[in-house]
């Protein structure tokens, strides 16, 4: 089930699974993210130390790479682009050759779909609006599966959402997990709890998909450092099939390299949209 609260411009966008929260969205009508967007792009400047090009869309901009469709274009070429990372941590957006004639100057052509629409593409069931205009902006698309409810967000759902802002998440066994994002990576510790009378194997094992799913809700991305509680070397690589398959029912499908020498588990999670620090600062 999907739902979708509106309050001025800001749409929250949650869908839950079995009645848990899996995924959660925060939707700005007047300043969206931009991803999905479609532009008229001019090539200003060629790279190959970067293997890329950077791409002006009208006063902002992005980067090409060549793997994206950019390989080959000269400077003042005019090429159709779309975004396929939106602008975040003081770097201009990613960009994607897209398959049409462009424009006459660089500039928007076309808006993406939003988060809602794209979580909707990938998610079966009904969606709950509180918001009789919403839904009327969103019926071509969506027909019956819409239907209003003022209490689209309920106490419950209002409360687990208001926990997100928090950098830190309550885990199963009474451990807890603090986070810290940074430019360059996100580090989560954990930690332990007091009075836990499992083994710290067992501890580990049982927090991991609660730690994903908290990764997933926040959208953690790029190099993600997970300093599991109390572990030796040679019983950290236990927690390796736990741990991958718990990030393979990620949409995005992160990827688990290994443990450091420090002994932090090391994920890589694709950069889309902002994270939600970013979004609620």
């Amino acid at each position: 089930m999907i739902r979708a609260s509106r309050r001025g411009d800001v749409v929250r966008v949650a869908r839950l699974d079995g009645g848990v929260l899996s995924e959660f969205w925060i939707w700005d009508l007047a300043a969206p993210d931009g991803v999905g967007d479609v532009y008229t792009g001019r090539v200003e400047a060629v790279l190959p130390a970067m293997a890329g090009r950077f791409v002006e869309i009208g006063g902002v901009a992005g980067f090409l790479p060549d793997s994206a469709g950019g390989k080959g274009l000269s400077i003042g070429t005019y090429v159709a682009v779309r975004v396929s990372r939106s602008a975040q941590g003081g770097k201009g957006p990613r960009l994607a050759v897209e398959n049409e004639e462009p424009g006459e100057k660089p500039g928007l052509l076309r808006r993406g779909d939003g988060p809602l629409l794209e979580l909707v593409a990938r998610a079966a069931g009904e969606i709950l609006v509180d918001d009789y205009a919403l839904i009327a902006q969103l019926r071509p698309r969506l027909g019956e599966r819409l239907r209003y409810d003022a209490m689209a967000f309920d106490a419950v759902l209002e409360d687990e959402v208001a926990g997100l802002a928090e950098p830190c998440a309550p885990l199963p066994l009474g451990a807890a997990m603090h986070i810290t994002t940074a430019p360059a990576a996100v580090l989560i510790d954990i930690d332990a709890g007091a009075g836990s009378e499992v083994s710290q194997l067992a501890l580990n094992t049982a927090i991991i998909p609660e730690i994903c799913r908290q990764i997933v809700l926040r959208n953690l991305s790029g190099g993600i450092l997970v300093d599991f509680a109390g572990m030796k070397p040679a019983a950290r690589l236990r927690l390796a099939a736990p741990l991958s398959a718990a990030l393979g029912r990620d949409f995005l499908k992160p990827a688990f390299l290994g443990f450091s020498h420090l002994g932090f588990a090391e994920i890589v999670r694709r950069r889309v949209r902002p994270g939600l620090h970013e979004v609620l600062r």
